[in-house]
């Protein structure tokens, strides 16, 4: 599952897991940046995030693999706050659905490939710079002009050049502005799941 940064794609996932029950595995491409913890902090805060390059796509390929083959996988874990990997592991166990979410997930075509049915969740601008200052103000402790600073310098550069882009390879274009957005969304995926599962 695809989209803009702030496009409502954890909020899509959650419902969507709940709807599906015990059945589902959920994997972020956000787990997998890259250690940047050799680097001083001064450096790792100048990183550009919404580059592809930023993220170990290839360790989120292997674990993908592994969990379509049935087995479970020890998924790395980011530290935002400092911009580096965490020591800890995630384990995530193999389930029937396995629901891969991120920015860049539909402009890789190693993962596309892995994919049964390609989300792109669409939200307009303004809702997303809103939504992208209040997590990253709550969560990960940013003030609102380094995300504002953030959000001119890289994100929407990075939008446009590599986001956007990727929603031509979506099976479903969906709405992630309102609540019904994503009920009609859940709706749309579940039958697509169906849909697979029917044949």
């Amino acid at each position: 599952m695809g989209g803009g940064s702030g496009a409502g794609k954890t909020t899509l996932v959650s419902a969507l897991a709940a709807a599906l029950g015990g059945r589902t595995a959920v994997v972020s491409h956000d787990w997998y940046y890259l250690d940047r913890s050799h680097l001083p902090a001064w450096r790792r805060e100048r990183v550009n995030y919404d580059h592809p390059r930023a993220l170990d796509t290839a360790l989120l390929v292997t674990h993908l693999r592994e969990l379509k083959a049935g087995r479970a996988v020890e998924a790395p874990t980011y530290d935002f706050r400092g911009h580096r990997r965490s020591a800890k592991r995630r384990r995530i166990a193999a389930k029937s659905v396995i629901i891969v979410e991120g920015i860049l997930v539909l402009q890789d075509a190693r993962v596309r490939s892995l994919v049964d049915v390609a989300v792109f969740v669409d939200c307009p601008t303004r809702t997303r710079l809103a939504r992208r200052l209040q997590r990253d103000a709550v969560q990960r402790g940013r003030t609102r002009e380094s995300v504002l600073q953030q959000w001119r310098q890289t994100v929407m550069p990075m939008h446009r050049r590599f986001v956007e882009p990727s929603k031509r390879h979506a099976d479903l274009v969906v709405a992630g502005e309102s609540p019904a957005d994503v009920a009609r969304a859940v709706s749309r995926i579940l039958g697509c799941l169906s849909a697979l599962e029917s044949r």
